[in-house]
């Protein structure tokens, strides 16, 4: 089996039952703002087009590029379609004439020949854009897990297809926060080493757990190329970033787990594996090369980004024309007053109201009565700073995933009264009315979490409020405090109140000794 780094999450894995074609991305993604890192427009795309299989694991615009898929991979090539519970990404992909399409089964090993796949969906509002995926890949002579962004809660289900002898995983982040929040530069330094420090503990979990021989890091970071955005590189020019690159990662590996081996995957990285013997070269750059990109990385982002900047222009003139404050304001309101008014959930959850300044336009969305209106002076609990053109080209295409959009391109603001709203952000990913069902009916399911279980001197639902993880797998206590590793969410055991986000409680009470309750005086 020979593995392919082609950038980002992208991979082109030859087995001996054929070829895989994994989330190709060249970019810019996300309103212009992402490029895969190092540069990957060397590679030889024509080549990696004519795969024999297409595996999109969601559709996240970091992972999946209509342009690049439109320019080099034929529209009869067979795609893995990931199990997910709306019809999305088959949507965007038959619209780019791929209908070709292999339905997997969450969970199911599926053998062409001598190969043999299995794609584990994730399906929780909080899981990318309402979908995340992973795709295991053995042909006999290798075995090989990639997980890319995806955090699966069933670990024993992923790892009944085999154990990997080789993992590719996501270590960088891929979220906005705390960049764009108006917070003190003090605050925003430390809030990114907090998000840096639980990245890498998330990852180090799963390369634990997993426990193959050979791990890979990949899935970012991204390079910002945008003037605007340049100096959030990697770990910022002022500290308060919280993209960790390759290097930096297999460096933390290093001295949490010495004897883990770790590989740098690079544009070009070409993997070989064949019956436990492992062979790594570099295709598209010399270590030379991939030496400077990393220690003077600075250096080399400022050439990228000199060298770039008609890419960002060619975007910004695909944008659509700015609509009138009183067109906005009605496309707005016509598109999500039927969607609020259905998700009751939600509504209580975010429980106030949020300001968006777009533009000259000023509005506000009252959750609690389910309407949209020009802004009144009223208390709000978020306010948002959002350029025109990002939200006009989003009408425009009627994007249903504002989270994964305008978010992830991190070109606004957005300030809050109090604690993440988990709720606000999975409406702004569920603007159509089958996200909004599909995430309603998923809430109402994790309503009932009778099962218990014993967790030091506590006990405990056996299932994390916020994705149901299995928190005697995944829970640590410390000072009264549970912490699922899974993404970091914490509980004050004594209240039972979530210090994350506001909602999600958690059921708990303290095990009380045997001696103590048969005696109170003891």
């Amino acid at each position: 089996m020979r593995i392919t780094g082609l950038g980002h999450a992208g991979m082109f894995i030859e087995t001996a039952g054929g070829s895989i074609l994994c989330d190709p991305v060249v970019g810019p993604s996300f309103f212009g703002s992402w490029f895969p890192f190092p540069d990957n427009r060397g590679l030889d795309w024509e080549r990696f087009g004519r795969a024999d299989f297409l595996y999109i694991s969601h559709r996240h615009r970091d992972h999946f590029d209509p342009a690049l898929l439109r320019a080099h991979v034929p529209t009869d090539i067979r795609v893995l379609l990931p199990d997910y519970p709306t019809d999305d990404l088959e949507r965007d992909l038959r619209d780019l004439g791929y209908d070709n399409i292999i339905y997997t089964q969450a969970g199911v090993p599926l053998e062409f020949g001598d190969l043999k796949v299995m794609v584990t969906p994730l399906r929780a509002p909080s899981d990318g854009p309402i979908g995340d995926s992973s795709l295991s890949v053995d042909d006999g002579t290798a075995s090989v897990l990639n997980q890319n962004d995806s955090h699966p809660l069933d670990l024993e289900k992923l790892m009944s297809f085999g154990k990997p002898e080789a993992y590719f995983t996501q270590v960088s982040g891929a979220i906005w926060w705390p960049m764009v929040y108006d917070l003190p530069q003090d605050a925003k330094q430390n809030f990114a080493q907090l998000k840096r420090d639980a990245q890498n503990k998330r990852a180090m979990y799963y390369i634990d757990k997993v426990d193959a021989p050979h791990v890979f890091p990949m899935a970012g970071p991204p390079m910002f190329l945008r003037e605007e955005l340049f100096r959030y590189n990697g770990w910022g020019e002022q500290n308060d970033s919280i993209f960790t690159d390759q290097a930096q990662f297999l460096a933390h590996m290093a001295e949490e787990r010495p004897d883990q081996k770790g590989y740098l995957f690079v544009p070009g990285t070409q993997v070989d594996l064949n019956d436990g013997v492992l062979e790594v070269t570099q295709t598209l750059y010399t270590d030379a090369e991939i030496e400077r990109i990393f220690s003077d990385k600075w250096a080399y982002l400022a050439e990228q980004r000199d060298s770039r900047q008609a890419e960002v222009r060619a975007e910004i003139e695909r944008r659509a024309p700015i609509l009138p404050p009183d067109e906005m304001l009605a496309a707005i309101k016509q598109w999500w007053e039927p969607l609020l008014r259905r998700a009751r959930t939600i509504r209580n959850g975010v429980g106030g109201m949020v300001r968006f300044r777009i533009g000259e336009l000023d509005m506000v969305v009252d959750f609690p009565k389910a309407k949209v209106r020009e802004y009144a002076g009223e208390e709000c609990i978020y306010w948002y700073t959002i350029p025109a053109d990002l939200v006009s080209t989003n009408i425009r295409d009627h994007e249903i995933d504002w989270s994964n959009s305008i978010f992830l391109s991190m070109q606004f603001e957005v300030g809050r009264s109090g604690k993440f709203n988990e709720f606000l952000t999975t409406f702004l990913k569920c603007l159509s009315r089958d996200r909004i069902e599909y995430v309603e009916n998923w809430y109402a399911e994790q309503s009932d979490q009778t099962e218990d279980a014993e967790l030091g001197d506590w006990t405990v639902q056996r299932r994390c409020p916020h994705l149901r993880a299995d928190l005697t797998k995944t829970g640590k206590i410390e000072d009264g405090v549970l912490t699922c590793s899974l993404h970091d969410w914490k509980w004050d055991l004594a209240t039972g109140r979530c210090l994350t986000t506001q909602g999600h409680p958690i059921r708990a009470s303290r095990i009380i000794e045997t001696a103590n309750a048969t005696n109170p005086a003891a």
